[in-house]
Protein backbone atom coordinates (compact mmCIF):
# COMPACT_ATOMS: atom_id res chain seq x y z
CA UNK A 1 0.00 0.00 0.00
CA UNK A 2 3.14 2.01 0.00
CA UNK A 3 1.90 3.17 -3.59
CA UNK A 4 -0.42 5.03 -2.13
CA UNK A 5 1.76 7.48 -0.61
CA UNK A 6 3.61 7.89 -3.60
CA UNK A 7 0.50 9.37 -4.84
CA UNK A 8 -0.11 11.59 -2.17
CA UNK A 9 3.32 12.91 -2.67
CA UNK A 10 4.52 11.63 0.33
CA UNK A 11 6.98 9.11 -1.09
CA UNK A 12 8.94 9.33 -4.48
CA UNK A 13 8.38 6.29 -6.55
CA UNK A 14 11.56 3.66 -5.77
CA UNK A 15 11.56 4.80 -2.33
CA UNK A 16 13.24 2.32 0.17
CA UNK A 17 12.86 1.70 3.76
CA UNK A 18 16.96 0.67 4.42
CA UNK A 19 17.83 -0.75 7.57
CA UNK A 20 20.07 0.95 9.50
CA UNK A 21 21.44 -1.45 12.10
CA UNK A 22 19.69 -4.24 13.41
CA UNK A 23 20.13 -7.06 16.62
CA UNK A 24 18.17 -5.18 19.36
CA UNK A 25 15.52 -6.51 21.68
CA UNK A 26 13.10 -3.99 21.02
CA UNK A 27 13.68 -0.31 19.80
CA UNK A 28 11.92 2.47 20.83
CA UNK A 29 12.01 6.30 21.33
CA UNK A 30 13.70 7.69 18.16
CA UNK A 31 14.78 11.47 18.47
CA UNK A 32 16.74 13.26 16.37
CA UNK A 33 19.83 15.67 17.60
CA UNK A 34 20.12 18.09 14.47
CA UNK A 35 23.34 19.99 16.10
CA UNK A 36 25.44 16.50 15.77
CA UNK A 37 23.56 15.18 13.14
CA UNK A 38 22.21 12.02 15.79
CA UNK A 39 19.46 9.82 16.58
CA UNK A 40 18.95 8.75 19.82
CA UNK A 41 17.02 5.34 20.55
CA UNK A 42 16.26 3.23 22.94
CA UNK A 43 15.98 -0.47 23.80
CA UNK A 44 13.78 -0.96 26.65
CA UNK A 45 14.13 -4.81 27.08
CA UNK A 46 18.26 -4.37 27.13
CA UNK A 47 17.63 -1.51 29.14
CA UNK A 48 20.09 0.08 26.89
CA UNK A 49 20.20 3.69 25.10
CA UNK A 50 21.70 4.28 21.95
CA UNK A 51 23.02 6.94 19.61
CA UNK A 52 23.34 6.60 15.56
CA UNK A 53 25.47 8.44 13.01
CA UNK A 54 25.92 8.02 9.51
CA UNK A 55 29.74 8.58 10.57
CA UNK A 56 30.04 6.25 13.73
CA UNK A 57 27.04 4.05 13.14
CA UNK A 58 25.61 2.73 16.08
CA UNK A 59 26.92 3.66 19.96
CA UNK A 60 25.67 2.82 23.13
CA UNK A 61 24.88 5.70 25.18
CA UNK A 62 23.71 4.50 28.43
CA UNK A 63 23.36 1.16 30.73
CA UNK A 64 21.76 0.70 32.73
CA UNK A 65 18.63 3.84 31.26
CA UNK A 66 15.91 2.63 33.63
CA UNK A 67 14.23 1.14 30.46
CA UNK A 68 13.65 4.74 29.01
CA UNK A 69 11.04 5.14 26.21
CA UNK A 70 9.88 8.07 24.54
CA UNK A 71 12.15 11.24 24.30
CA UNK A 72 12.11 14.44 23.05
CA UNK A 73 14.35 18.03 23.44
CA UNK A 74 12.97 20.95 24.80
CA UNK A 75 14.22 24.76 22.94
CA UNK A 76 17.11 24.79 25.53
CA UNK A 77 18.33 21.71 25.08
CA UNK A 78 17.65 19.48 27.09
CA UNK A 79 16.37 15.78 26.63
CA UNK A 80 13.35 14.84 28.42
CA UNK A 81 13.26 10.86 29.30
CA UNK A 82 10.27 8.96 30.37
CA UNK A 83 11.58 5.80 32.28
CA UNK A 84 9.79 2.65 32.74
CA UNK A 85 11.78 1.49 35.39
CA UNK A 86 11.19 4.16 37.58
CA UNK A 87 7.51 5.41 36.63
CA UNK A 88 9.01 9.04 36.11
CA UNK A 89 9.82 11.40 33.67
CA UNK A 90 13.12 13.09 34.02
CA UNK A 91 14.91 16.07 32.42
CA UNK A 92 18.26 15.34 31.43
CA UNK A 93 20.55 18.60 31.30
CA UNK A 94 23.38 19.29 29.01
CA UNK A 95 25.56 19.44 31.62
CA UNK A 96 24.60 15.75 32.88
CA UNK A 97 22.52 16.73 35.74
CA UNK A 98 19.23 15.28 36.27
CA UNK A 99 16.00 16.71 37.09
CA UNK A 100 12.08 14.56 37.83
CA UNK A 101 9.79 16.39 36.42
CA UNK A 102 6.60 13.83 37.59
CA UNK A 103 6.73 10.82 39.48
CA UNK A 104 3.10 10.92 41.16
CA UNK A 105 -0.20 11.87 41.16
CA UNK A 106 -2.60 12.65 44.10
CA UNK A 107 0.13 11.06 45.97
CA UNK A 108 0.41 7.55 43.91
CA UNK A 109 3.01 6.80 41.70
CA UNK A 110 2.74 7.63 38.22
CA UNK A 111 1.72 4.22 36.20
CA UNK A 112 5.13 4.40 33.78
CA UNK A 113 5.70 7.79 31.58
CA UNK A 114 5.48 6.51 28.10
CA UNK A 115 5.85 9.46 25.02
CA UNK A 116 6.37 12.83 25.93
CA UNK A 117 6.00 16.02 23.61
CA UNK A 118 6.74 19.61 24.15
CA UNK A 119 4.65 22.56 23.66
CA UNK A 120 7.03 25.81 22.08
CA UNK A 121 5.89 27.61 25.68
CA UNK A 122 7.98 25.01 27.29
CA UNK A 123 4.74 22.76 28.18
CA UNK A 124 5.20 19.15 28.43
CA UNK A 125 2.44 16.52 27.93
CA UNK A 126 3.04 12.73 28.63
CA UNK A 127 1.03 9.43 28.67
CA UNK A 128 1.03 7.34 31.47
CA UNK A 129 -0.08 3.57 30.34
CA UNK A 130 0.87 0.66 32.88
CA UNK A 131 3.75 -0.86 30.20
CA UNK A 132 6.06 -0.23 32.34
CA UNK A 133 4.89 -2.53 35.04
CA UNK A 134 5.26 -5.34 32.44
CA UNK A 135 7.95 -7.78 32.52
CA UNK A 136 10.29 -6.87 30.05
CA UNK A 137 9.61 -3.87 29.21
CA UNK A 138 9.69 -2.56 32.78
CA UNK A 139 9.70 -3.98 36.49
CA UNK A 140 6.43 -6.49 36.68
CA UNK A 141 4.44 -4.64 39.88
CA UNK A 142 1.08 -3.93 40.46
CA UNK A 143 -0.42 -0.68 38.83
CA UNK A 144 -0.36 2.45 40.83
CA UNK A 145 -3.41 4.48 39.75
CA UNK A 146 -6.91 2.87 38.71
CA UNK A 147 -6.88 4.58 35.59
CA UNK A 148 -4.09 5.53 32.67
CA UNK A 149 -3.59 9.20 31.53
CA UNK A 150 -2.36 11.67 29.71
CA UNK A 151 -0.48 14.73 31.91
CA UNK A 152 0.52 18.27 31.18
CA UNK A 153 3.01 20.10 33.15
CA UNK A 154 3.00 23.65 32.69
CA UNK A 155 5.83 26.26 31.87
CA UNK A 156 5.92 26.54 35.74
CA UNK A 157 6.37 23.01 36.52
CA UNK A 158 2.15 22.90 37.74
CA UNK A 159 1.73 19.03 37.07
CA UNK A 160 -2.53 17.97 36.38
CA UNK A 161 -4.51 15.73 34.29
CA UNK A 162 -4.96 16.99 30.22
CA UNK A 163 -7.97 15.03 29.92
CA UNK A 164 -10.72 12.86 32.00
CA UNK A 165 -9.75 10.29 33.77
CA UNK A 166 -11.39 8.11 31.76
CA UNK A 167 -10.57 9.22 28.54
CA UNK A 168 -7.96 6.53 27.18
CA UNK A 169 -7.77 2.91 27.89
CA UNK A 170 -4.11 2.43 27.05
CA UNK A 171 -2.78 6.24 26.04
CA UNK A 172 0.34 5.53 23.82
CA UNK A 173 1.88 8.14 21.64
CA UNK A 174 1.09 11.75 21.16
CA UNK A 175 1.92 14.36 18.81
CA UNK A 176 1.22 18.22 17.51
CA UNK A 177 -0.43 19.43 14.50
CA UNK A 178 1.52 22.32 12.89
CA UNK A 179 0.73 25.11 15.04
CA UNK A 180 0.04 23.33 17.91
CA UNK A 181 -3.58 23.88 18.18
CA UNK A 182 -4.31 20.35 18.11
CA UNK A 183 -2.78 17.66 19.84
CA UNK A 184 -3.58 14.02 18.41
CA UNK A 185 -3.39 10.94 21.29
CA UNK A 186 -3.79 7.46 20.26
CA UNK A 187 -4.95 4.60 22.29
CA UNK A 188 -3.59 1.26 22.08
CA UNK A 189 -6.46 -0.69 23.85
CA UNK A 190 -9.08 1.30 21.42
CA UNK A 191 -7.03 1.42 18.60
CA UNK A 192 -7.68 4.59 17.65
CA UNK A 193 -6.92 8.51 17.56
CA UNK A 194 -8.23 11.45 19.38
CA UNK A 195 -7.76 14.77 18.41
CA UNK A 196 -8.04 17.84 21.72
CA UNK A 197 -8.15 21.50 20.87
CA UNK A 198 -5.14 23.52 22.64
CA UNK A 199 -6.43 26.53 23.95
CA UNK A 200 -3.43 29.32 24.21
CA UNK A 201 -3.52 28.51 27.55
CA UNK A 202 -2.37 25.03 26.97
CA UNK A 203 -5.82 22.94 28.26
CA UNK A 204 -6.92 20.17 26.34
CA UNK A 205 -10.88 20.87 25.30
CA UNK A 206 -12.99 19.15 22.25
CA UNK A 207 -11.79 15.28 22.80
CA UNK A 208 -12.94 13.62 18.97
CA UNK A 209 -12.47 10.81 17.17
CA UNK A 210 -9.87 11.34 14.74
CA UNK A 211 -9.50 7.38 13.13
CA UNK A 212 -10.38 4.69 14.61
CA UNK A 213 -9.83 0.76 13.52
CA UNK A 214 -5.97 0.61 13.46
CA UNK A 215 -5.87 -3.45 13.84
CA UNK A 216 -7.08 -4.82 16.33
CA UNK A 217 -4.78 -4.28 19.25
CA UNK A 218 -2.53 -7.43 18.78
CA UNK A 219 0.76 -6.50 19.36
CA UNK A 220 1.81 -9.06 17.21
CA UNK A 221 1.09 -7.36 14.13
CA UNK A 222 1.29 -3.85 14.90
CA UNK A 223 -0.15 -1.27 17.44
CA UNK A 224 -1.17 2.30 17.69
CA UNK A 225 2.01 3.04 19.17
CA UNK A 226 4.40 6.24 17.96
CA UNK A 227 2.71 8.81 16.10
CA UNK A 228 4.02 11.85 14.24
CA UNK A 229 2.60 14.51 12.12
CA UNK A 230 4.47 16.08 8.69
CA UNK A 231 4.75 19.73 8.14
CA UNK A 232 1.37 19.04 6.30
CA UNK A 233 -0.44 17.64 8.87
CA UNK A 234 -0.79 14.57 8.01
CA UNK A 235 -0.70 11.98 10.83
CA UNK A 236 2.02 9.08 11.02
CA UNK A 237 1.19 6.27 13.51
CA UNK A 238 2.37 2.90 13.99
CA UNK A 239 -0.27 -0.25 13.34
CA UNK A 240 -0.53 -3.53 11.49
CA UNK A 241 1.99 -3.81 8.72
CA UNK A 242 4.14 -0.49 8.98
CA UNK A 243 2.88 3.04 9.39
CA UNK A 244 -0.68 4.26 8.34
CA UNK A 245 -0.57 7.84 7.29
CA UNK A 246 -3.88 9.98 8.00
CA UNK A 247 -4.56 13.42 5.91
CA UNK A 248 -5.56 16.09 8.53
CA UNK A 249 -9.23 15.38 7.68
CA UNK A 250 -9.14 11.95 9.22
CA UNK A 251 -9.26 10.37 5.75
CA UNK A 252 -6.33 7.27 5.69
CA UNK A 253 -3.84 7.66 2.56
CA UNK A 254 -2.04 4.57 2.46
CA UNK A 255 0.50 2.53 4.86
CA UNK A 256 4.14 2.43 4.42
CA UNK A 257 5.44 -1.24 4.85
CA UNK A 258 8.15 -2.13 7.52
CA UNK A 259 9.52 -5.27 7.22
CA UNK A 260 9.44 -5.89 11.30
CA UNK A 261 6.64 -4.52 13.83
CA UNK A 262 7.00 -0.59 14.49
CA UNK A 263 7.38 0.78 17.93
CA UNK A 264 8.24 4.49 17.25
CA UNK A 265 9.01 6.80 14.63
CA UNK A 266 10.89 10.49 14.13
CA UNK A 267 11.85 13.07 11.35
CA UNK A 268 15.93 14.08 11.20
CA UNK A 269 18.17 14.43 8.35
CA UNK A 270 19.50 18.15 7.40
CA UNK A 271 16.00 19.07 6.03
CA UNK A 272 13.96 16.48 8.34
CA UNK A 273 12.72 14.42 5.00
CA UNK A 274 14.24 11.65 6.67
CA UNK A 275 12.12 9.16 8.31
CA UNK A 276 13.33 7.03 10.85
CA UNK A 277 11.78 3.88 12.23
CA UNK A 278 12.03 1.93 15.15
CA UNK A 279 11.03 -1.49 14.42
CA UNK A 280 11.40 -4.30 16.62
CA UNK A 281 14.89 -5.61 16.16
CA UNK A 282 16.17 -3.16 13.93
CA UNK A 283 16.32 0.71 12.63
CA UNK A 284 15.08 1.48 9.50
CA UNK A 285 15.35 4.77 7.52
CA UNK A 286 13.10 5.94 4.26
CA UNK A 287 13.86 8.92 2.63
CA UNK A 288 9.72 11.31 2.43
CA UNK A 289 8.86 14.31 -0.35
CA UNK A 290 7.70 16.15 2.91
CA UNK A 291 9.60 17.26 6.23
CA UNK A 292 8.59 16.45 9.77
CA UNK A 293 6.53 19.12 11.78
CA UNK A 294 8.89 21.22 13.40
CA UNK A 295 9.24 20.34 16.74
CA UNK A 296 11.08 22.20 20.05
CA UNK A 297 14.88 21.55 20.03
CA UNK A 298 18.81 22.41 20.26
CA UNK A 299 19.44 24.05 16.75
CA UNK A 300 23.37 25.24 15.51
CA UNK A 301 26.56 23.71 15.82
CA UNK A 302 26.56 25.95 19.61
CA UNK A 303 23.95 22.91 21.23
CA UNK A 304 25.75 19.54 22.69
CA UNK A 305 24.65 16.30 23.58
CA UNK A 306 23.28 15.58 26.49
CA UNK A 307 26.11 13.80 29.06
CA UNK A 308 26.65 10.26 28.19
CA UNK A 309 26.27 9.13 32.00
Amino acid sequence: MSADLVSAGLLAAGATVERLATGFMFTEGPVWHAPSATLLFSDMPGDVRRRWSAASGVEEVRRPANKCNGMAYDAAGNLLVCEHATSRLVRERPDGGVDVLASHHDGAELQSPNDVVVRSDGSVYFSDPWYGRVEGFGVPREKSLPFQGVYRIAPNGTQSLAAAKDEFDLPNGLCFAPGERILYVNDTGRCHIKAFDVAPDGSLAGGRLFAEGIGSAESTTGVPDGMKTDERGNVWVTGPGGIWVYAPDGARLGVLAVPEVVGNLTWGGPDRRDLYICASTSLYRVPTLVAGNPVPGPVGEEASMPSPG
